[in-house]
């Protein structure tokens, strides 16, 4: 799959070319850089592997890539709380990163051990991947007269919405190459610049709100 492979690899590109920006421009002491970098991480592991499945096919493979791509999954909704939630209530954070941690390991004891069952790995993914994205356009909704820069996070999670769609088709691929499935990691790259360049904004912002309010005390 030539295309898919090409596409993640530019994926995991566009994420690591966002990660170095957003750690130069964005000083340590902003509230959200850790988990920002985090979710940088954990979704360029999740790139290299889908390239590396999408390159190289086996059952090994396959798993990393599945297993890769929930963690991004639920790392986006821990991003999520963390921003919308967690900033003044760091005791509901850490229950919900536990809840996610156990809910990660469950979901790939299960496929592991149990049985890879495709349907179920689809509809979980589906299912926290969309609740995420009500959640956060929510929280866009309320912020918007104040927080300019939140278009970007709302446009970015409804453009992955609706691409999201492309692996429900099943057409002949294009040029013999362009399947549903690579023209979604191809629709991905400039989502990955447009969230990544929100989180900037939003962490720049978050640090000066809290500077602003130290100088205030």
């Amino acid at each position: 799959e030539p295309a898919s492979a090409f596409a993640s690899f530019l994926n995991g590109l566009a994420s690591l070319v966002m990660l170095l920006r957003y750690r130069a421009a964005v000083p340590p002491a902003a509230p959200t850089y850790p988990t920002c970098v985090a979710f940088a991480w954990v979704s360029l592991n999740a790139w290299f592997w889908s390239t590396v499945f999408h390159t190289r096919d086996t059952a090994l493979t396959e798993k990393l890539d599945y297993f890769c791509a929930s963690a991004v999954v639920l790392h986006s909704a821990y991003l999520c709380c963390v921003r919308t939630l967690g900033l003044q209530r760091p005791a509901l954070i850490s229950i919900f990163r536990a809840f996610l941690l156990l809910f990660l390991a469950g979901h790939i004891s299960y496929l592991s051990l149990v049985r890879f069952d495709y349907g179920y790995n689809l509809v979980a993914n589906a299912a926290a991947g969309m609740l995420t994205v009500a959640w956060w356009l929510r929280w866009c909704l309320r912020q918007g007269r104040h927080l300019p820069h939140v278009w970007k996070c709302a446009a970015a999670v409804l453009l992955l919405q609706a691409l999201a769609l492309l692996e429900l088709l099943d057409f002949p691929p294009l040029l013999w190459v362009l399947d549903a499935h690579a023209l979604w990691h191809i629709g991905t790259i400039p989502l990955n610049v447009l969230f990544y360049s929100f989180l900037m904004d939003d962490s720049l912002y978050l640090l000066k709100a809290n500077s602003d309010l130290f100088k205030v005390d």
